[in-house]
């Protein structure tokens, strides 16, 4: 199965005049999108990505020209020419200056983000597992993601997708960390963006449960409490057993 440029079904052109001076380390300057694939001016960077019912399946490494597999299982059942994604980043470079022009510059509006952050399977102390930091309705795509454990800055067993682009124009971020539950331990998904007037932090720490009963134990239990039920029901048995015969007449 070959994926084309011809793939992209819809056609929109955003355009925002974002000042590098208002969110300290958030920085960009125009972008310009265009179906799968956007441009920001400020680094020189740009996106492409192909998503399919929801998932993003890959995305196109602008420095080493190469398709980069969300998962590397999904390049055995389908091929891309990389190309096809750079020139369509190509494209929007080279007519983002015209599309400021006729924007009249107008300064695009900034929309605050959604955080959630959930565990990836069921929580078990001292148990491999990972946190999964879900940023939604994000507009413009320039965002800084932190993770941070008991209020320290996390960076080691931390990845990332690219940005998913919504119907809606907006867009969507993951953001993953690897970590060992421990009691007394908490975690925080920082997200700093334009449109929220200070960062926003989303609070997680592991609940404490009560561990399930050991099963051995479990069926002993109810195994002693079967028999007992038996044997009392037996000695009732007898008992009505026996009046009846010493009340028969002999």
């Amino acid at each position: 199965m070959v994926l084309r440029g011809g793939l992209v079904l819809g056609l929109h052109i955003l355009m925002t005049l974002l000042s590098p001076q208002e969110a300290g380390a958030i920085k960009a300057d125009h972008m310009g999108s265009y179906g799968p694939a956007f441009y920001q001016s400020y680094d020189g960077s740009g996106q492409f990505t192909y998503d399919f019912d929801g998932e993003q399946l890959f995305s196109v490494d602008l420095r080493k020209r190469e398709a980069v597999w969300r998962l590397p299982e999904f390049g055995n059942f389908a091929y891309f020419d990389p190309q096809n994604g750079l020139t369509s980043i190509a494209v929007i470079k080279a007519h983002l200056d015209v599309l400021v022009e006729r924007s009249n510059r107008t300064r695009a509006t900034s929309v605050p983000p959604r955080v959630t952050v959930v565990p990836k399977s069921r929580v078990a102390l001292g148990q491999p597992n990972v946190l999964v930091c879900i940023v939604d309705n994000i507009f413009p795509p320039v965002i800084n993601i932190t993770w941070l454990r008991n209020g320290r800055t996390v960076t080691e067993g931390a990845a990332q997708t690219s940005f998913y682009a919504q119907p809606d124009h907006s867009f969507r971020k993951f953001h993953y960390l690897t970590f060992v539950p421990s009691a007394g331990d908490f975690y925080d998904c920082k997200v700093e963006h334009w449109g929220l007037e200070e960062p926003l932090w989303k609070h997680w720490e592991p609940q404490a449960t009560t561990p399930p009963p050991d099963t051995a134990e479990t069926l002993l239990c109810a195994l002693g409490l079967a028999l007992g039920l038996v044997a009392f029901l037996v000695g009732v048995a007898l008992i009505v057993t026996g009046r009846r015969l010493s009340r028969a007449p002999r």
